[in-house]
């Protein structure tokens, strides 16, 4: 088929940042280099302040503001309607919110090109999630009020686009709930893992060693230190697991608000020495800490798939998680991994202990996990199906 002109939009670089959004912009665009020339659109966030190329990829800076979202997204989604002539393209995709204006101004300039929003958590849905937590502190209040409104954003979007992606079939319940869009207009296209740079590795004893985690038991989160992401109930579920097994070691992947909130708990628990913070990391410094572990655990509240859960699998390990969104189309409940209630502290503590205890078990869950991940969730699936939503959309 014809090449085509790709433009994607998503406000944070994806080259800069390394969550679940910008993983899969640079995984998916990279295997379509061949197929497409592709533009990504960022943020001026973290010095990106010059065009880029990675991996045959154009990545260049649309300004917007170095400041905490939603202003930077704000100031970017406008530099996005200002430059919108100028965008070269025969299909625009953006992720999330980060393109919630381009539709109605494609519109007023009378540019007839396909537009596709990928919806990675509804987030309408993570509203209505954060509602039920109980107390929250102002900051958390004056963040879900944003989130409201940026779902409405997302709503309006969702009704202007002309294709939909979103990630599972829970993600695509929650769009037709909460947005009203058919189905017919909604494809469902999987995160995916690098099953070459998350995998297991022989010397796993050795990288304990390095991290300081000697032979004691290694539970492993990986995410941001935000209120979905559940830490304080896994601080809850560490103490029962240390009356137990006392040295068990948590490493914590990842940084945000939450950081001091939960190192005054670890003090006031008298767990601090059992939690180890490793900050952001690098994929490559990622894929060996996962090998550091012995389970991994994802306490989160709401979660569309979870990419973390992908790559522990891949690394070949058995994965604990609350049962929640998405999270049941990534983890075999039973077979790679423990689904536990959500919310249940007692039930967390519990699966990591049956885990930690069992290490045959571990060893099972952990070679389902790998070849399940492996046959299912690759980013190469990923982008030929990405490939496929393109050229539909630019079909019709």
């Amino acid at each position: 088929m014809d090449r085509f002109r790709l433009a994607v939009f998503n406000t944070q670089p994806p080259h800069l940042y390394f969550g679940g959004v910008e993983r899969r912009i640079i995984e998916t665009t990279k295997r379509l280099q061949n197929q497409a020339d592709i533009i990504v659109y960022s943020g001026t966030k973290a010095g990106f302040k010059e065009p880029a190329a990675i991996n045959g990829v154009s990545f260049v800076p649309c300004y917007s503001t170095d400041k905490i979202f939603p202003l930077d997204n704000w100031f970017f989604n406008r530099s996005l309607s200002k430059k919108a002539s100028d965008l070269n393209a025969d299909v625009y995709e953006a992720h999330a919110v980060s393109g919630y204006g381009f539709p109605k101004t494609l519109k007023k300039l009378g540019i007839n090109k396909p537009f596709i929003q990928t919806i990675h958590g509804v987030l309408a849905d993570e509203y209505e999630q954060a509602k039920k937590n109980g107390y929250q502190s102002f900051r958390s209040r004056i963040a879900n009020q944003f989130m409201r409104q940026l779902a409405r954003l997302e709503e309006e979007t969702a009704q202007k686009a002309t294709l939909i992606v979103t990630i599972s079939n829970y993600s695509l319940e929650k769009i037709q709930k909460f947005y009203g869009v058919d189905e017919s207009k909604v494809r469902i296209v999987p995160n995916g893992v690098d099953v070459e740079k998350f995998k297991p590795i022989e010397n796993a004893e050795a990288l304990k060693q390095q991290f300081g985690l000697g032979n004691e038991p290694c539970v492993l989160f990986v995410g941001s230190l935000i209120p979905r992401k559940g830490l304080p109930f896994l601080v809850e579920a560490a103490k029962k697991i240390v009356k137990e097994q006392a040295g068990t070691k948590f490493l914590i992947v990842g940084d945000g608000p939450l950081r001091k909130q939960l190192d005054d708990s670890l003090e006031t628990a008298n767990l601090s020495g059992n939690f180890k913070f490793l900050g952001n990391l690098k994929e490559d410094a990622l894929s060996a800490v996962y090998n550091c572990a012995d389970v991994f655990v994802l306490p989160s509240l709401q979660e569309g798939q979870g990419i973390v859960l992908l790559e522990a699998q891949a690394s070949g390990k058995p994965v604990v998680a609350f049962d929640v969104g998405g999270v049941n189309e990534a983890v075999r409940n039973g077979e790679t991994g423990l689904l536990v209630e959500r919310g249940s502290s007692d039930e967390l503590a519990d699966a990591l202990l049956r885990l930690l205890s069992d290490k045959p078990l571990r060893e099972k869950m952990g070679a389902n996990g790998r070849g399940f991940v492996t046959e299912n969730f690759t980013w190469d699936i990923c982008a030929q199906k990405m490939l496929k939503v393109y050229r539909e959309a630019l079909a019709d």
